[in-house]
């Protein structure tokens, strides 16, 4: 399974007491291809080191760059899907780019995704993504 998910999700999974831990464990244990871009990437860099620790956040970026079960890929459409917020476009295009299955947000910006018939995007909150991989693994 390949998945998108958006920075604000994958911050509140970084650290291991969060209920939400499972989706960052999962992706660098391969249990699903976490698919990101350097925009991506650089972006989670950006929040997780002005929102936690930055041991953690070094810990966390570095366990995404060196995961062998990450995928990284730069997309060379910009689809501009999201008007409300543009700078969520690196989310949706990376997810088409990498033909996911889900891109994983609890942003009501991404809702907008739903009524897109293509390019086909399968938008899924955070609790839904985590009773998901919980209930397979």
């Amino acid at each position: 399974m390949k998945v998108v998910v958006d920075t604000n999700v994958l911050l509140i999974s970084i650290n291991p007491r969060s209920s939400y831990h499972p989706i960052f464990r999962q992706a660098i244990m391969g249990k699903y291809n976490l698919c990101i871009s350097n925009s991506i990437l650089l972006e989670y860099e950006e929040i997780f080191k002005f929102r936690i620790n930055s041991d953690m956040a070094e810990a966390a970026i570095a366990a995404i760059i060196y995961s062998p079960f990450v995928l990284r890929l730069d997309p060379r459409i910009s689809w501009r899907l999201i008007t409300a917020d543009p700078d969520d476009d690196k989310f949706s295009d990376c997810a088409v780019a990498a033909d996911v299955d889900y891109l994983v947000s609890n942003d009501g910006h991404f809702k907008v995704l739903k009524n897109i018939v293509f390019p086909k995007i399968n938008v899924i909150s955070a609790d839904d993504f985590l009773s998901m991989i919980t209930s397979i693994s």
